[in-house]
């Protein structure tokens, strides 16, 4: 199939903000979109947050992009992606596609969807990488006829909303959890079940430090001996795909080594994640602790399993990055001794297994909803494949 480039099907153009510092410039009625507005779930964008006054729009010489826009962020970051349910403006910080008759938008739409990582690769810049008008225009797509784009886009649909379906599935069961937590012991906080406070330390046999080693930029291949890196944890799942190939087996210590039951703490990391706890139900073999990440051993006073549910939970995360260090620039650090005094509630260890075991049944419709999930993410990567390449 013969490619073709953006810029010989599409017009691409962008947009600009009106100052900021003038408000008859802004809260009118007219749509003006930014890239944070854009996620993954964006498909068809109807209205934007801001809204500019047609003043704006003459003063700044703002041009409005049509219905069916294929709007593509080029900062800050690359590749969000959506398409203009309606008339609509946006700041300097995309490169919108206006499709000729050639190409269907939805078609467009899943293609650049499908090409994040490549999109981010085109970059450039010193202080932060942007796609330029030129470099957008020259990327290359597959151009079937129109009816065979919208086969495409029907299946690529199809398979997406089985995909959203299953992640908000797996959503459901992780409020399940935290509405469970706050209706056996109530807010954190504010203690109105009137549960013993105590500090952390009283509830720990010991705080185990990770190692640090040199290691390949790769994940390790096989059962090879391997250092977890910080996303392993960072958002409070267990994932030990997350791992660093060790270039040297022999530096490999089986007192770093993870285990199953353990009870896993993001040290560091940046302010907003730091402090996150996972708890490692099963685990492959020979996989140690960086030194970015604590093993909290608790003593019979406290189930890992409620303590790593407190830790992550929206009601306690204040407290946890309260005990952080570093500047809101930099990344934050908690130390062995600020952990080990931060105050928490302690429930009676019965009712903590109880919970304990709630979150064992609730995990194991986790485990069968996300082998969903990975099924139909394999499917729908197969099929991007083989309409774009």
């Amino acid at each position: 199939m013969a490619k073709v480039k953006l810029g010989d099907i599409c017009e691409i153009v962008s947009g600009s903000t009106p100052k900021t510092s003038i408000n008859e410039y802004w809260d009118g009625d007219i749509d003006w979109i930014t890239p944070a507005e854009i996620n993954e779930d964006t498909y068809i964008v109807e209205e934007s947050v801001r809204k500019i006054t047609q003043l704006g729009v003459e003063k700044t010489g703002l041009k409005p992009f049509p219905k069916g826009t294929v709007i593509l962020s080029s900062r800050a970051p690359i590749g969000k992606v959506a398409i203009a349910g309606k008339e609509m403006y946006c700041n300097q910080g995309f490169k919108n596609l206006i499709c000729s008759d050639e190409v269907l938008s939805e078609y467009l739409y899943w293609f650049l969807r499908g090409n994040t990582v490549y999109l981010n690769s085109l970059g450039r810049g010193a202080t932060f990488k942007e796609i330029s008008k030129g470099i957008v225009a020259d990327i290359e797509i597959n151009l079937p006829d129109k009816k065979e784009q919208q086969m495409s886009v029907d299946m690529l649909k199809k398979v997406w909303y089985v995909i959203a379906v299953r992640r908000r599935e797996l959503e459901q069961l992780d409020l399940l959890i935290k509405s469970r937590f706050v209706e056996m012991f109530g807010d954190p906080i504010t203690n109105p079940k009137g549960w013993n406070k105590v500090e952390i330390n009283d509830c720990l046999e010991c705080i185990e430090n990770g190692k640090s080693f040199v290691c390949a930029g790769i994940a390790r291949v096989g059962t090879d001996p391997a250092i977890l890196k910080l996303s392993a944890v960072t958002y409070g799942v267990y994932k030990p795909e997350e791992n660093k190939a060790m270039i040297d087996e022999n530096d490999f210590l089986e007192s770093a080594e993870v285990q199953e039951g353990d009870l896993l703490f993001t040290r560091k990391n940046t302010p907003e994640l730091v402090g996150m706890a996972a708890y490692v139900s099963s685990t492959p073999g020979k996989l140690m602790m960086p030194d970015l990440i604590f093993r909290l051993n608790t003593n019979e006073n406290c189930n890992k399993v409620y303590l790593c549910n407190l830790i992550n939970h929206d009601l306690f995360r204040g407290e946890i990055q309260s005990i952080a260090s570093g500047s809101a620039k930099s990344m934050s650090n908690i130390s062995k001794g600020r952990l080990g005094k931060l105050i928490i509630c302690l429930p009676p260890i019965e009712l903590q297994n109880n919970f304990s075991d709630f979150v064992n049944q609730v995990d194991k419709s986790k485990i069968a909803v996300q082998k969903s999930l990975d099924e139909v993410q394999l499917l729908f990567d197969s099929l991007m494949q083989k309409y774009f390449g």
